[in-house]
């Protein structure tokens, strides 16, 4: 009754996030760049030959830098709607193109992706939950606004990377120009701090025992400022950030919430694993 998880990067400068059980795993986009990705699966003590399949939830250049040459180098699909692909400029191999539509299940052995049509200023934006071992974990981020769709899946979450990108008052007051902070919280752009806080009090099941803070912008946001306001009101779940700069540790996702770590499932069985 568990799955595992962790953030590669969360950030304009590059997304990546894994989940998967004790055999098998995805990437939900990857926005570093192929040599980075790898670098950061093996130091987060993730086996190449777990990752089954790469989700692109939009074409923006921070969460598709990496997906070309890291598909076809290690012959792993990449699962994209039919519009985001066109607009990406991707060039991947059809055997390894699987078109997604927006709101759909995918089964990959173990794990079932459940993707969904959000608001963002891309082609045809989706975010995923997934879901294995009567866990759901969730990756939402590039969130214009809070709409149905979110709030149905947020709902069911175990664990969920939730998008806090800006703090109102540092973007409000800060150098951007005009038209990139009116992109930004118009509706299409990101979630701030308030509006992820405002889901997360509102909507948030009593089983959702983690949630990783996402995307959170160099510019208008201070991860002590997003974190102090989730924490400020009495809750069970634990509140991380997802690092801009590294990869986070590979959490252990169950009922039971014991602190395991995926590095020690591997290390037991290194002997039939293989990083490189």
């Amino acid at each position: 009754m568990s799955l595992y998880c962790a953030s590669l990067n969360s950030g304009s400068n590059g997304n990546c996030y894994y989940v998967g059980n004790e055999t098998e795993g995805i990437l939900v986009d990857i926005g570093l760049t192929c040599r980075e990705t790898e670098k950061r699966l093996q130091s987060a003590g993730i086996p190449f030959s777990k990752i089954k399949a790469i989700f692109v939830s939009h074409e923006h250049g921070d969460h598709i830098k990496g997906v070309e040459v890291f598909s076809k180098k290690n012959n792993i699909p990449v699962y994209i709607t039919a519009k985001t692909l066109q607009s990406s400029r991707l060039r991947l191999e059809d055997k390894l193109t699987v078109y997604l539509n927006p709101n759909s299940e995918i089964q990959i052995k173990g794990l079932k992706i459940i993707s969904f049509s959000k608001f963002h200023d891309a082609a045809e934006p989706c975010s995923f939950l997934v879901k294995g071992n009567g866990i759901s974990i969730g990756i939402f981020t590039d969130l214009g606004n809070v709409c149905s769709n979110l709030i149905k899946h947020f709902s069911q979450c175990h664990a969920a990377f939730l998008e806090a990108n800006y703090d109102e008052y540092m973007l409000e007051n800060g150098r951007y120009p005009y038209h990139l902070k009116k992109r930004i919280r118009g509706g299409e752009g990101h979630l701030s701090n308030v509006q992820a806080m405002e889901l997360f009090q509102n909507h948030r099941p009593a089983f959702l025992k983690h949630l990783f803070l996402s995307h959170l912008s160099k510019e208008n946001n201070c991860p002590e400022i997003a974190k102090s306001l989730f924490e400020s009101f009495d809750h069970k779940t634990k509140i991380h950030i997802a690092s801009r700069d590294c990869h986070s540790e590979v959490h252990h996702i169950c009922d039971s919430e014991l602190p395991h770590q995926i590095g020690k499932i591997i290390k037991q069985h290194s002997n039939q694993l293989e990083l490189f």
